[in-house]
């Protein structure tokens, strides 16, 4: 009866010290910079980017497309800037971005995520004319953009 006893306790002890799966439902990525391109002679107008390069500073290039009007970029969640070469028919314009970055946790199964404040965004305006806006208190969602860059 002992025997019994011992082998039932045992084999709670290990059902017990059992971690349960953990799965990280919520969703918790790091945010990335989503850009829209505008018309700058109408400033409501999408207007595709032709013979588009995008590039991270001593990084390869790590988008091409013949045509696009929206973009998506990481940011480096290591360092306090990022610096991007977007090239359009083989002229370059530096778009450098700032920022603060915070560390929130999201769960056990998810981990953290990061969130960027204090953005401030600069160009050398290239043949990007204009760009709207030049801070962003807080960079923590990808479901709209940004940044409208005006060419």
């Amino acid at each position: 009866m002992k025997k019994i006893v011992l082998f039932i306790l045992l084999i709670v002890l290990i059902f017990s010290a059992c971690e349960k799966d953990d799965f990280c439902i919520k969703n918790p990525i790091t945010a990335k910079l989503v850009i829209d391109f505008y018309d700058d002679a109408n400033r409501e107008t999408l207007k595709n980017v032709t013979s588009f390069y995008v590039w991270a500073e001593g990084k390869d290039s790590i988008y091409s497309n013949e045509r696009i009007s929206s973009i998506s970029l990481p940011l480096n969640s290591l360092a306090t800037e990022t610096v991007y070469n977007f090239s359009k028919e083989n002229i370059i314009n530096q778009f450098t971005i700032r920022y603060t970055t915070q560390d929130e946790y999201v769960s056990r199964s998810c981990g953290y995520k990061i969130i960027f404040n204090e953005v401030t965004f600069l160009s050398d305006n290239t043949w990007i004319n204009d760009f709207t806006p030049e801070t962003l208190t807080t960079l923590d969602n990808q479901n709209e953009a940004h940044v409208q860059i005006f060419h």
